[in-house]
């Protein structure tokens, strides 16, 4: 008993023994678990496995980026719907980065107006709930937008109509192969770019302009590849025939209107993340950066976001992670992302409930980890290393 005592006593120890019984009660809580599952399942007479997934699945899905017909298997089904997620992620996330930096920015503009209205936007848009977002514009797409005889229009290439938003189609034909090597050659040219200017930054003090060279190499190096192989790449452009639109892609206004609203809700918060940062960032910077001639713009691009880029990372980590969850609200306007897939026609039909969730909890989970990491990647490449 002295002993225990002694042991108690002693900081260390007291927080092994704490740790040891913790770890003891989770295991002996997750065997009850499982035991309790084993038990339901042999009372239901029900067996746990994925052979599920080879059966036919039975039901369409809208929008496919790979071959699927209701013949397919419900793991070719799962695909499909976590292709589709893959696809509102990132065009979500890609907007949403675009409007929340300029909302942030506008936010600190000596422009009344422009600070004012920016301020409503936030305030209003983040106070709303995400779903609302989605369930509004998915009924002002279907609802409000004319039929496709009175198609919204940009340059006759893009239409929006309450059938969704039609776009052109690129086609590969032979030669293609060189334009994906000028864009290779660009990549490699940005990246070399870019190391000898940090390193010539480093002896000299100078800097390049390395954004405009980069755009300028980006634009040059596939535009020539595309000419000297021919222009292998057509555009199969959406032609209004009869009632509808033929040929280009057609986007669904599930996925028009999911993707439109996660992105003006996701940027409300970005747009307060890239304020704070560049709040964080030293009035003496600014001061300093006018004074020996810098235009505002240059101050803004060139002094204060590439400091305040440290600040704003990791906040903004978390932003892409919530677009991408909050992208599972999907099946409430019936797009047909993972969730609802897997997670909903897919469990409905083999009755396999067990095996349907923990797949989709671990696609989630793998998908948040590999944000996760690349944006830490891409923090420690930009954070201030100390001496």
């Amino acid at each position: 008993m002295s002993y225990l005592n002694s042991m108690w006593r002693n900081e260390q120890s007291r927080g092994v023994l704490i740790q040891v019984f913790v770890l003891t009660g989770f295991f002996a809580l997750f065997s009850w678990l499982i035991g309790n599952v084993i038990s339901n399942f042999t009372s239901l007479n029900k067996g746990f496995g994925f052979d599920f997934l080879f059966l036919p699945a039975g039901y369409d899905i809208n929008q496919t980026l790979i071959e699927y017909t209701n013949r397919s298997t419900h793991l070719r089904a799962a695909i499909v719907g976590l292709l589709n997620t893959f696809l509102v992620a990132a065009v979500g996330v890609a907007l949403a980065t675009l409007l929340g930096f300029v909302l942030g920015v506008a936010r600190l503009s000596r422009n009344w107006l422009i600070s004012k209205l920016a301020y409503i936007y936030i305030e209003f848009t983040r106070n709303v709930p995400v779903l609302l977002h989605i369930l509004l514009w998915h009924g002002i797409i279907v609802n409000t937008m004319p039929h496709p005889r009175q198609a919204l229009t940009i340059g006759e290439v893009l239409f929006l109509t309450n059938r969704g938003l039609y776009v052109p189609k690129p086609i590969a034909e032979t030669g293609i192969g060189l334009v994906w090597l000028g864009v290779v050659a660009a990549l490699f040219f940005s990246v070399g770019l870019a190391r000898y200017s940090r390193a010539r930054q480093r002896q000299s003090g100078l800097q390049w302009p390395v954004f405009r060279i980069n755009l300028v190499i980006w634009i040059l190096l596939p535009t020539l590849a595309f000419f000297l192989a021919g222009q292998p790449v057509s555009l199969n452009l959406p032609v209004l025939k009869g009632f509808n639109f033929r040929g280009g892609i057609q986007l669904p206004p599930e996925f028009v209107a999911l993707t439109f609203a996660l992105a003006i809700y996701t940027a409300a918060f970005i747009g307060e993340i890239v304020r704070a940062g560049i709040v964080a960032v030293d009035k003496g910077q600014r001061e300093a950066a006018e004074a020996i001639g810098l235009k505002p713009g240059q101050v803004m691009n060139e002094v204060i976001l590439p400091q305040a880029r440290r600040i704003i990372i990791p906040p903004l980590t978390s932003q892409y992670l919530n677009l991408t969850k909050n992208s599972s609200l999907a099946i409430a306007i019936g797009y047909m992302d993972i969730v609802a897939t897997l997670g909903g026609i897919t469990l409905n039909q083999t009755g396999r409930e067990m095996e349907a969730m923990l797949m989709v909890m671990g696609i989630y989970l793998i998908i948040s980890l590999l944000i996760s990491a690349l944006m830490n990647w891409y923090n420690s490449r930009v954070r201030l290393v100390g001496r």
